[in-house]
């Protein structure tokens, strides 16, 4: 192999550097990646940033951001919930846009009495329009050991996904009349809250202040994505057309075992579906209900 020169060397760090920033990837310092919003130290980020605690108290919840916005990203964190009584609580972890036609991608975990499941909230807004709640049990103890819970963002669909078992799909029905969330960037958002108003059985089950500080746990926060800078994506065109394998998931989809896990996971634990839900849409079920 020929020797390189002097004056090579700095056009293949730039090409380096470039290929570099197309995707990025983050894991391990969560100081890195995220900031404390609110909570008046009820929220920390400790042992070298390897890991981050919200908690709850009569007087305030806490909560974080990240510092990066997104546009598509597969993000994968690590969560043990609140452990015990946590009746009224709930612990959000979500993307959303800003404004009054926001786009949102949510997990939320309800609250339970001492030995009761947790149920596991997920929505999707776009164009602030909801409504799509799917709610799931969950096959493990999520308060008894750390669990991943990711979010597949891609143009074609949104996956939902624990311990990389997906439990909800919601595709790119844009031809059909279905927005989809595609063209705002949006932030990691997380916030422990009390919500016994409604949280746990309809809010018949109130907060029990005695068991405060109520504290759920964060590690392991890992983005494959784009992040969105000066208006402008990292990954360049939104299009899937690269070969690369780091950006494969700009275009995955869920190959027959995975759509096998799904059916598992629906079959045996989700416990609501705004798509069966006839009584709430007594004109017909939305449009993606029916198309996907």
């Amino acid at each position: 192999m020929a020797s390189m020169t002097s004056s090579s060397v700095p056009l293949i760090l730039l090409v380096l550097l470039v290929l570099g920033s197309m995707m990025v990837a983050s894991a391990g310092n969560l100081n890195q990646d995220f900031d404390i919003t609110w909570g008046d130290g009820r929220a920390n980020i400790v042992n070298n940033g390897e890991l981050l605690t919200l908690s709850l108290d009569k007087t305030s919840g806490s909560g974080f951001q990240s510092k990066n916005e997104y546009l598509f990203g597969k993000i994968d964190m690590q969560l043990k919930l609140v452990p015990g009584n946590s009746a009224g609580t709930v612990t959000a972890y979500y993307l959303s846009s800003k404004g009054s036609t926001w786009d949102e991608i949510d997990f939320e975990f309800l609250g339970n009495l001492s030995g009761d499941p947790y149920i596991l909230h997920t929505n999707v807004f776009s164009q602030g329009k909801g409504n799509r709640e799917q709610q799931f049990y969950l096959w493990f103890d999520p308060t008894a050991d750390f669990h991943t819970y990711s979010i597949l963002w891609n143009p074609q669909r949104i996956i939902f996904s624990v311990d990389d078992t997906p439990i909800r799909e919601f595709k790119n029905l844009e031809s059909n009349g279905v927005p989809f969330p595609k063209n705002q960037p949006m932030r990691i958002y997380s916030s422990l809250w009390n919500a016994d108003d409604w949280a746990t059985r309809g809010g018949l089950v109130k907060t029990d202040w005695t068991q405060t500080p109520f504290t759920a746990s964060y590690r392991n926060f890992n983005a494959n994505a784009c992040v969105w800078t000066s208006g402008a994506s990292s990954c360049g065109s939104n299009s899937p057309s690269s070969t690369s394998s780091n950006n494969a998931w700009l275009s995955q989809e869920l190959d027959s075992a995975s759509q096998q896990r799904l059916q598992w996971a629906q079959n045996n634990y989700m416990i609501y579906n705004y798509c069966t839900d006839t009584k709430r849409f007594p004109q017909g079920l939305p449009t993606e209900c029916t198309k996907s």
